[in-house]
């Protein structure tokens, strides 16, 4: 019984793992505190900001070590693009 209540739970839960990660058009802020906040609780950690191009970009890496370069409009707070990397 018990096998079958935490499988349910595992399973039910498994989704929401998933949707974990930054999107394009998520508002993560215009200051760096709030982009690395909002980054971070959506599952990914950020390693460094740089100005690019007009926009800000975070170099992040998630919880299974998979890095990434998440790119905000600095005026809007909006993730504009995302680059997949390696995982570490």
């Amino acid at each position: 019984m018990t096998r079958i209540l935490l499988l349910t739970v595992f399973l039910a839960g498994a989704p929401l793992t998933a949707l974990a990660a930054p999107a394009v058009g998520d508002n993560v802020g215009t200051t760096k505190e709030d982009a690395t906040a909002a980054l971070k609780e959506i599952g990914c950690l950020v390693q460094s900001f740089e100005a690019e191009a007009g926009k800000i970009e975070a170099k992040c890496i998630d919880e299974a070590g998979k890095k990434s370069e998440v790119y905000i409009d600095p005026k809007t707070g909006l993730i504009t693009e995302i680059k997949a990397g390696e995982e570490d």
